[in-house]
């Protein structure tokens, strides 16, 4: 992608920067959007040079979502940035732990362990992709998925189990390590034989919806319905395929957006529908956190826990400072990196963090 256009349109304008979470957090205007466009394009012109001060601004952004959101001309100034990290790390002048990261990715498919991911050879009507944070920070989601996928009638077939869904190497930098890894979920999605796939998170309908046409110059098979679980289990109770058991009883509760849930709103997905399932399965109302649906934070499970985990610990807190606000004590997210951070520090804040998969589970 040639970052020019869009750094230039952004460089200036602040439309988004209200909305801007590492902007939140510092209060510094470089690390805001029209502060990241600003330092690329004053490099494109010769007036800044990449260096420690100016990478480590780059290096800065979350990547998740929110400017272009938040944005009446569609700026996709996420690109724009991960375009000018890729050229900075391909000169050698990222930081060191971005190449540590690129090749853990590059060499095992994700960051979390060494260990590459082995193909499950079954084949299948309906695959179901786990993906690396699920499968190793949060795997009790993963089961209860399950649980949940047979209750509909259905055995699904796990495909990419333990691998990145490519959005991390993209965002690092380093968009070939991300094609390899989304080319390898296609195959395998090929080789299962499914005409449609599941995804856990809204990170992982984005990674396969949009991300790998926009930035890897990809195509999703036209024949394979891509559907997050969500979706499919408010599509399968308006059939009557699927039933919930309502309880009463709960201790007050927030839903909080996953991370990169602001980047998806196709008509195929339902924005709505994690809530839409939270109220058949309990009778206590939810508590609304003020950064929510169209303005939702994400916590520190992007690329910034890796290359400025202390900005990432800060996200996160935020959230949990916020939910607490609203006076929930147990928070509800579908989406297993962001359940990962937000139990990192639950405790300081007095909070239970539940996977909504397993909270469904306990009563389909």
């Amino acid at each position: 992608m040639d970052a020019h256009p869009t750094t230039d349109y952004c460089r200036y304008c602040l439309m988004c920067r209200h909305v801007c979470p590492v902007g939140h957090i510092t209060h510094l205007e470089t690390l805001t959007p029209h502060g990241w466009a600003l330092t690329i394009a004053s490099v494109q012109r010769g007036l800044l040079t990449w260096n420690a001060e100016t990478v480590d601004v780059l290096y800065s952004c979350a990547d998740c979502g929110l400017c272009r959101a938040n944005c009446v001309t569609d700026q996709p100034l996420p690109n724009a940035i991960a375009a000018a990290r890729a050229e900075v790390a391909a000169n050698q002048l990222a930081p060191v732990i971005v190449y540590e990261i690129g090749e853990l990715l590059k060499r095992y498919e994700n960051p979390h362990t060494r260990q590459i991911p082995t193909r499950v050879a079954k084949t299948g009507r309906v695959a179901l992709f786990v993906g690396d944070d699920a499968h190793y920070r949060w795997p009790s989601g993963v089961a209860a998925a399950q649980t949940l996928i047979r209750a509909t009638g259905v055995e699904p077939v796990e495909i990419g189990v333990g691998r990145n869904n490519g959005y991390l190497a993209s965002s690092l930098g380093f968009p070939d390590t991300a094609r390899a890894l989304v080319q390898a979920s296609l195959d395998e999605l090929r080789e299962s034989g499914a005409q449609k796939m599941l995804v856990l998170s809204p990170g992982d309908y984005f990674a396969f919806a949009e991300h790998l046409r926009e930035r890897l110059g990809l195509a999703w098979p036209e024949e394979v319905e891509l559907i997050e679980l969500t979706t499919y289990l408010v599509d399968q109770l308006k059939a009557g395929t699927f039933a919930i058991k309502s309880s009463g009883g709960e201790a007050p509760y927030a839903y909080v957006d996953p991370t990169h849930a602001v980047r998806v709103t196709t008509k195929a997905r339902d924005t709505h529908a994690a809530r839409t399932l939270l109220g058949y399965a309990t009778a206590t109302p939810s508590q609304e956190l003020f950064w929510r649906k169209d303005r939702a934070h994400p916590v520190g499970s992007t690329a910034l826990q890796f290359t400025q985990p202390q900005l990432a610990e800060r996200l996160t807190r935020a959230r949990l400072e916020d939910a607490r606000a609203t006076g929930a004590q147990v928070l509800v997210c579908e989406d297993a990196g962001t359940l990962a951070q937000l139990a990192r520090f639950a405790g300081d804040y007095g909070l239970q963090v539940k996977g909504l998969y397993e909270l469904l589970a306990e009563k389909c």
